[in-house]
Order: structure tokens, then C-alpha cells, then sequence
């Protein structure tokens, strides 16, 4: 059944009517010609001034984003109390509808240090570091993608590898510098180092075999270092090497006055605790920087409480690690690793951690996250055979006749060489808790100057070999 419109209601006369009846009536009312000529004119002119109104807002607004555009911001947060820091943290990101892409935390029993990216544009970024730097036990928020970084990520892979196709998968592994971790029937464990962009491309690389997990670690970045005297860490190596000042530059156009690590031109003693010399003195703190065997429980004692790996897939979106940690916090858990980054599938997270605890109330803390929306699954590693890595930059003082011992410790845990200056030698090292603490304790008595960790990223062995074990035994002579 057709429906009746207001042309089937009211029919509209024809044009010559039409015409013949303005026409008429523009001759019986001459006087109106003028007037209508008058509105005709101010419309237009009207018309002209809204769209060179709206021209201009449209222009202001597109130079305001080209002047404030969005781009990634990588942000490093010290700070001198842990417990409940991470909750607090991203809390702060979480209200402002910020989506943490990547979070890699280095956690001491009284001082973390944060690393995280994110996207945004520099003033409302600029709001946010206000907004952490007015937390409690907050020791120092800096800003990275300022400065020339040297930046690292970690990133394990599992490919459902046939044997036929391991020759192609090991061409590709040796072009990104991959490493075997795991290998089984069918499928083959490769460990990526690098920065962001060689992990995407690796990943892309690998893809054709077929990826069935993937586990990354946040990306942590080191400030790479000045050479002269106005070099964040000068102060700190000439009071362990003195001979530094005698081969410095005598031009006093490369001289500048010492700064201290937070970036103020106070005495060197505001450092905030996260360097410290090999010999001391007065105006340096003594705290020493993050230790990397803080907490971790290797072995359970009478009443069962060991360290328990969890690793968590949930929906990739603003919001969600403040919800998990608060878990954890609400509950008195302690956080001793925490890892978050893109899983094998677009939309979805990885947050790798370790927590102190027994197996029952381990188990009831899975239940509680089973709980939460956006938690898709929640495994515990800790009685599977798993590989585990960690990714660490640590950067030393040293002179040049330092120097070649510290390349030579380092060589020895094939650690590599990022960065290097008159003053400094900056190592990356990945491997497993055990190689971390192993080598910054050889390297402490050459000073420290800062250390920024990775949280461990886990990912069960499809062989069934656990090393964990296999190191108790001797070898047959």
C-alpha cells in the first residue's frame, strides 16, 4: 500500500502559474523591488563573513595540530616505595583515558623504576608527568623522547615450526639475530633483541611459519651520554676516576656547570639515591641502584610460599592494568616482576609477573582475575617447564684503562655494547635472573651509574626440559 507524502497531499500548481503569480504580484508592489535587492546583498555579505569564519577556524585549528601533534612518548618514573606504586601509577593514566602501549618495571624492595610508552601530545603529557610527580615517594619523572635514547625491547616467539621448515626459519632468525631458546617436534622457541621497529619487522618476518605465542617485554630506554663536562654522569665518574678531569677539554665553551642526575644545577647530594660511587664521599648518596635479586623465592620453604610466574592475556584497552593491579593490591600481594606488551593477536595483551605465594592462595588469586572482564586467560608457569628471559641496560663509569675490563666482563656474558663516551660504557644483557645479578655485581666495584630492567617474560618449553633442573648435576668426566 502505497504511503501518502506531502506531494500526494498537496499538489504544487504548475511553473507558468507559478511564474505568472510572482510575476504579478512584483507588479502590484513595485516599492519591494529595492528591498529585496538590499536582503539579497546582506545575505551575501553574510554568507561571506560565516565562511571566511569557518575558513579560519578550520585553518587555526589545523595549525594548532600541526603544532601540538600526537607522537609517542616514552616516560622513566623512579620512585623510592613500591608497594602499591604500580596500582597508583597507572591509576594516574588510567583517568585520563590513556592506553599504556608498553610497561616494563625494574622493582627493588624500596624503589622502582618505571618505563612506559605511550601516545599523546606534548602538553597533555606535560599534565601527566605533573600530575605523577605530585604522588607520594615520586623521586623523578622524565620525559626520554626528548633526548637521544638508547632504547631496547625483548620479545619471545613460538612458531609451529615442521622440521622441513627449520632451515627457513633459522635464515631468518640469523638476519634479526635471533636466538634458539626452546626446540621441539613441531615448534621452535626464538628469542628477538632490539629496538621496537626490529622487533615489528622480526615479527612480520616470522609470521608465515606460524606464531602460536608471543611474549614481549616494555621497552626500556638509557639517555645516551655527553662527552665532556656536561654530561649527566661526569660528576659521578670523576669522583671514582680522577684522572678524567686531567684529559677533559680546557675550553671553557665546553665547560658548563654540573648538573645533578634529576637535571637541577644543585650540589651532586639531591641525586635521589639512584647512583652511587665506588669510593665514597661527601656530597654523594651511598643508595645503591635497583639490586636484581631483590625478593625472588628460588625454592619453597617449610610453609609452602615461593615465587609464582603468571602470565595473563587481556583485551588490549585503557584502564585494564590499573583494574589487574589493584588485584594484586587490594589483596596484599607483592609485585616482584611485572611485563606488559602486545600479544601474537592484535587487541590483545601479555602481562607477564611474578608474586610471592603459596599454591592455594595463588590459585585463588587466578580465580579473582577469571572474574574480571577484560582477563581472557590466566596461566601459572611456575611448576611447567618455561623458558625465561630478561633484558637489562646498565650503564658504568669507567676511564680507558677501565675500559677494556668492562668490555672484557662484558664479552664474557656476551653482553653488548650500546653506547660509549669519554666517561661511560653502556651494556645490554639478556638471559635469566641469575646472569643479571651475576653481572652487575662484578661491575659495581667500577661504578654504576643507573640500570633500567626489564620485568621477566616467560613462555613454556613445547620440549618438556626444564634447565631449572638440569643445573644441579653434574657433568660426567
Amino acid at each position: 500500500m502505497p504511503v501518502a507524502t506531502s506531494h500526494h497531499l498537496r499538489p504544487s500548481p504548475p511553473a507558468a502559474d507559478r511564474r505568472s503569480g510572482c510575476a504579478a504580484r512584483s507588479s502590484l508592489r513595485p516599492w519591494a523591488q529595492p528591498l529585496r535587492r538590499r536582503a539579497v546583498a546582506a545575505a551575501a555579505s553574510a554568507g561571506g563573513e560565516a565562511s571566511a569564519a569557518v575558513s579560519a577556524v578550520s585553518a587555526g585549528a589545523t595549525a594548532g595540530a600541526k603544532r601540538d601533534p600526537v607522537r609517542r612518548h616514552t616516560i622513566s618514573v623512579f620512585v623510592g616505595d613500591e608497594s602499591g606504586m604500580i596500582n597508583r601509577i597507572a591509576g594516574v593514566f588510567a583517568r585520563r583515558g590513556y592506553n599504556i602501549e608498553s610497561l616494563a618495571v625494574g622493582l627493588n624492595k624500596d624503589k622502582a623504576l618505571f618505563t612506559i610508552v605511550v601516545s599523546g601530545t606534548d602538553r597533555v603529557l606535560k599534565q601527566v608527568i605533573e600530575q605523577l610527580n605530585k604522588l607520594v615517594n615520586v623521586l623523578n619523572v622524565e620525559d626520554l623522547s626528548k633526548e637521544p635514547q638508547v632504547e631496547r625491547e625483548l620479545m619471545l616467539i613460538k612458531l609451529n615450526a615442521k622440521p622441513d621448515q627449520r632451515a627457513a626459519v633459522m635464515l631468518v632468525a640469523n638476519v634479526f639475530r635471533a636466538k634458539v631458546v626452546d626446540i621441539s617436534e613441531n615448534s621452535l622457541t626464538l628469542e628477538v633483541t632490539g629496538d621496537p621497529g626490529k622487533i615489528v619487522a622480526a615479527q612480520r618476518s616470522l609470521s608465515k611459519f606460524g606464531i602460536e605465542e608471543i611474549c614481549r617485554t616494555g621497552k626500556i630506554a638509557l639517555i645516551r651520554e655527553k662527552i665532556g663536562t656536561a654530561a649527566r654522569f661526569w660528576g659521578f665518574s670523576t669522583a671514582s676516576y680522577p684522572d678524567l678531569i686531567e684529559a677533559s677539554p680546557r675550553n671553557p665553551l665546553l665547560t658548563s656547570p654540573k648538573k645533578t642526575v634529576n637535571g637541577s644545577f644543585d650540589q651532586p647530594s639531591s641525586a635521589g639515591g639512584d647512583v652511587y660511587p665506588v669510593e665514597p664521599y661527601e656530597s654523594m648518596s651511598m643508595n645503591q641502584v635497583l639490586d636484581a635479586h631483590w625478593g625472588v623465592l628460588d625454592d619453597e620453604d617449610s610453609s609452602g610460599l615461593c615465587s609464582h610466574t603468571l602470565s595473563i592475556l587481556v583485551n588490549d584497552c585503557p584502564g585494564v592494568l590499573n583494574i589487574i593491579t589493584g588485584v594484586f593490591a587490594r589483596r596484599g600481594y607483592s609485585i616482584q616482576s611485572l611485563a606488559v606488551g602486545r600479544a601474537e593477536k592484535e587487541g590483545i595483551s601479555r602481562i607477564t609477573t611474578v608474586v610471592p605465594g603459596t599454591d592455594e592462595s595463588i590459585e585463588k588469586l587466578v580465580q579473582q582475575l577469571y572474574k574480571l572482564i577484560d582477563v581472557l586467560k590466566v596461566e601459572d608457569l611456575t611448576h611447567l617447564p618455561f623458558a625465561e628471559r630478561e633484558l637489562m641496560l646498565i650503564k658504568v663509569s669507567g676511564n680507558t684503562a677501565a675500559r677494556r675490563e668492562i668490555l672484557d666482563i662484558g664479552q664474557i656474558f656476551r653482553a653488548e655494547c650500546l653506547d660509549l663516551s669519554d666517561h661511560t660504557v653502556t651494556l645490554m644483557l639478556t638471559g635469566d635472573l641469575d646472569k643479571m645479578v651475576a653481572l652487575q655485581r662484578l661491575l659495581e666495584p667500577y661504578g654504576i651509574c643507573e640500570v633500567a630492567r626489564t620485568g621477566r617474560v616467560a613462555l613454556t618449553r613445547e620440549s618438556g626440559v626444564d634447565s631449572k633442573y638440569l643445573r644441579g648435576y653434574s657433568l660426567p668426566v
